[in-house]
């Protein structure tokens, strides 16, 4: 198989995909070994639980800060999530192996198209829920840049609702026990539309109210969109 082949064999994924070894790994390593990393070291905590809806027809939208996001999120939720991983990071051997493993799938962040759309439905079928960090790439504590589109034009489609989760405090690289503070607040779910600058903006405020940073607009960033939306 040649290696855009591959690639793209990460990007198109079935509901039998999300399976119980795929989540029964997420449990070791997030729910287990992060957890315990996130409570020693960092004191979590997670407010707002009652929030998250008992069915799997949401989208879990948090901001972003640091790599150690997306193990915090599936670690704190009942259910296994899937988020989008950069296509990039598929072309890494081990890494792939890894981040496959726990669930992700690859993706062009410059443009959603037909197999994220058909992916997420795929999640959307299963047991799991699928995750989108909105701003697409980290962003710095104290501010909200670089949120796409995408995030809302996936919920049209897919007519999920979206549940804003505020993070804080994953951006500092601590390692002694006690030392780091890492708060998640999880808001109540946005209802999905045909307004998708109408969701955008919502989750723009709630993420506002969530983490108490402030959002500087970014014209680029939210150009970006899905496909055929």
């Amino acid at each position: 198989m040649s290696k855009e082949k591959e690639k793209k064999s990460y990007t198109k994924r079935t509901t039998e995909q999300f399976n119980n070894w795929r989540r029964l790994f997420q449990i070791l390593v997030c729910k287990i070994f992060y957890m315990i990393r996130f409570k020693l070291v960092y004191r979590l905590e997670v407010h707002g639980m009652e929030n998250v809806p008992d069915d799997n027809e949401y989208i879990v939208c948090p901001n972003h800060l640091s790599t150690l996001d997306p193990p915090l999120i599936v670690g704190i939720f009942k259910r296994s999530v899937s988020f989008m991983a950069k296509k990039e990071l598929f072309d890494i051997k081990f890494l792939r192996w890894w981040i496959d493993w726990l669930g992700a799938f690859a993706v062009n962040r410059e443009s959603l198209g037909p197999s994220t759309i058909k992916t997420v439905m795929a999640i959307k079928k299963s047991n799991w829920v699928f995750g989108i960090f909105p701003q697409g790439t980290r962003g710095v504590p104290g501010e909200i840049r670089g949120v796409t589109r995408g995030f809302a034009g996936l919920a049209k489609i897919t007519k999920c609702a979206i549940l804003p989760v505020g993070i804080t405090g994953t951006e500092q690289a601590k390692r002694i026990p006690f030392s780091g503070k890492i708060i998640v607040n999880i808001g109540k779910p946005i209802p999905y539309s045909d307004d998708i600058d109408g969701m955008v903006e919502q989750w723009i405020k709630s993420i506002q109210e969530l983490t108490g940073f402030k959002y500087v607009p970014d014209t680029e960033a939210e150009k970006i969109g899905v496909e055929n939306e």
